[in-house]
């Protein structure tokens, strides 16, 4: 009995032994997946900051044709289709413009202060370069004075509206922060200055802009 005993005892042993050199069946460990960054899309609301150079001609009148820099700020918002961009944007800018004219015993100085165009936007994207068209309403906030030789002065400022049309390049560097590059002509409506006095004339003017800008998008 007792030697039955020792032998199952060994038996058990052995199989112990033989079951700890067999393979797992448990499989590695798996890892983990790996993390993809969102696809890059224009569509969004977005927010800039603008600069550049502003050239506003006046036409054959007493006006000298202000140029100057400018600053501003952009807000838009952009769809989406296949490679179609499409939507709205806005801006207002800061205008360091003026000049100075004379004739005769009399000056003439002209300056753009404010400016402002809200306009359609049309684009094809090619990965994460924009390449639009642009259109709508600008309005342009002038400053006009003339002054005579014995120092009497004519003052008259004026809101000057028309259209705004251009194009321009834009690329996108991350998903948020993008750069553009853009021109736009401005033709406004004609302005007539110095009523009632033998200084009167109609002002004709447009401006042109070339801008770079840069947006975040959210």
């Amino acid at each position: 009995m007792k030697t039955l005993f020792l032998a199952v005892l060994m038996a058990g042993a052995a199989t112990s032994a033989l079951a700890a050199d067999l393979p797992t069946r448990k499989g590695e460990p798996m890892a983990p997946a790996p993390a993809y960054a969102p696809a890059f899309t224009w569509g969004g609301l977005y927010v800039g900051i603008n600069g550049g150079y502003g050239y506003a001609a006046t036409g054959n009148t007493h006006f000298a044709s202000p140029n100057g820099g400018l600053v501003g700020a952009t807000v838009g918002y952009n769809w989406q289709m296949g490679q179609l961009v499409y939507g709205g944007e806005a801006d207002f800018d800061y205008a360091f413009t003026k000049r100075d004219n004379s004739f005769g015993r009399v000056t003439n100085s002209y300056r753009v202060n404010w400016m402002t165009t809200e306009r359609l936007r049309l684009g094809y994207a090619v990965d994460r370069a924009l390449f639009f068209v642009t259109g709508g309403f600008a309005a342009v906030d002038t400053h006009a004075n003339l002054t005579n030789a014995f120092g009497n002065s004519l003052d008259q400022n004026n809101w000057r509206i028309g259209g705004a049309i251009g194009a321009g390049v834009e690329y996108a560097f991350t998903n948020n922060i993008s750069a553009k590059a853009e021109y736009l002509w401005m033709p406004l409506e004609n302005e007539s200055y110095w009523g009632g006095t033998r200084f009167a004339e109609t002002n004709h003017m447009d401006v042109s802009l070339f801008r770079v800008g840069l947006n975040y998008k959210f």
